[in-house]
């Protein structure tokens, strides 16, 4: 069956896979996870009563990926518009008019994973889910398992499903999407020059091993805690290929806590104060931005916001680098491109593989403004004592499994 629209290669070796366990290796942007919801709507459809599980690390990053990707695929189909039942956003499932379902969930432990059984099963980024919590699923899965993930290093599914018996593997990269708009190709194929470790990942979906990042002193937390002190809002501009960022930056306790709020590209300086009250940011709050665009930082000023320009000087960046990693950081949940950001975020090397003292200029559009903050708002002798005498918070150890990377 097809759902009146366009599907790039990666739809047909899914959709006529014929191993119980299908995995998607690829690159940014391939269009794998797009191309996998477009198979389970199609099995939504053709058969009655089925039970369809779509599993992120977490909700925030459902949302922000897999379950956006799935209302696109809704929404431009009236032929599939016309088989759905009802969308349920609060619960995250489609209901089709044959007693079909697709539903939307992540799973804390392995205790929780299993409740539930369903048909076919869908383990979106799965780095980011553990190997207990996948196992129970698939130990209740009937028909078939859709994986997929970008290569950052190996995991559970390098060591324990790649080559088992009914395993069938399809590696993918930018190239297989068809609809995808040239500028983002070259900026993909541009970290070529900057990193090749992240351009064979990245680009061509090959497994890989991003070592040297320059923060390993992040965690994930909930909520800003209802006492922390506000610092202040950071802000990088960006337009056609670059992302404009911001975030809002808080110190409790020797700690700082860390809230995406934007993160979009195609933004004028209109669009930008329109999207800071859309967030609920008073026009009375401090906004560092880069010091490198003064005209959009006076643009602002006559719009009413109280923005700043970032106090640059000799070296500033490693300064501001050297000051933030003198805190625990903790990233909300919710914050999924910074957390994407922090965990690609890494150090240059030279052609002999040797780290240099200077990060990589890529995947830094929320990190360079929460660099402004730390520059205006902390010095670098604030903390005086070792980081191991900072209290200490009951929060699991960091996990490279926590990350989330680009789609």
């Amino acid at each position: 069956m097809t759902i009146d629209q366009q599907a790039s290669i990666l739809f047909s070796q899914n959709y006529h896979a014929s191993g119980h366990i299908v995995v998607n290796q690829g690159g940014t942007s391939s269009g794998k996870t797009y191309a996998i919801e477009q198979v389970l709507f199609c099995l939504a459809c053709e058969t009655e009563k089925l039970v369809i599980t779509v599993v992120g690390q977490d909700i925030p990053n459902l949302k922000a990926g897999a379950l956006r990707d799935a209302q696109s695929i809704f929404y431009k189909s009236e032929a599939l518009q016309a088989m759905v039942k009802s969308f349920n956003k609060t619960d995250r499932i489609f209901e089709f008019n044959n007693g079909s379902i697709i539903e939307f969930k992540s799973y804390d432990n392995a205790q929780d994973a299993k409740s539930g059984k369903r048909d076919y099963l869908f383990v979106n980024e799965a780095n980011g889910v553990d190997w207990e919590v996948y196992t129970e699923l698939a130990l209740r899965t009937k028909k078939r398992i859709y994986i997929d993930y970008n290569p950052n290093s190996a995991f559970w599914v390098h060591d324990n499903v790649i080559g088992k018996p009914g395993v069938q593997l399809i590696i993918s990269d930018h190239r297989h999407n068809p609809f995808l708009e040239d500028k983002t190709r070259q900026k993909i194929e541009a970290l070529k020059e900057v990193d090749t470790e992240l351009w064979r990942v990245y680009a061509r979906g090959l497994t890989g091993k991003i070592t040297g990042l320059v923060f390993n002193n992040w965690h994930l937390c909930e909520a800003i805690p209802a006492g922390a002190t506000l610092l202040a809002a950071g802000l990088d501009f960006g337009f056609t290929n670059d992302e404009t960022g911001c975030l809002l930056v808080y110190r409790q306790n020797g700690e700082l806590w860390v809230d995406e709020v934007l993160y979009e590209t195609g933004l004028t300086n209109p669009d930008i104060a329109a999207r800071l009250t859309e967030a609920g940011i008073s026009k009375s709050m401090e906004i560092i931005a880069d010091s490198a665009e003064p005209k959009s930082i006076e643009e602002l000023r006559r719009l009413g916001w109280r923005v700043t320009g970032a106090k640059k000087g000799a070296d500033s960046i490693k300064a501001s680098i050297d000051i933030l990693k003198r805190y625990p950081i903790n990233i909300t949940r919710s914050s999924v491109n910074l957390r994407n950001e922090l965990s690609r975020y890494k150090w240059r090397t030279d052609r002999s593989g040797k780290t240099l003292n200077e990060p990589v200029d890529a995947c830094n559009h929320l990190i360079d403004p929460l660099r402004y903050v730390a520059l205006n708002k902390l010095r670098i002798n604030t903390v005086k004592k070792p980081q191991s005498w900072l209290p200490q918070v009951n929060r699991p150890a960091f996990d490279f499994a926590e990350m989330n990377l680009l789609r």
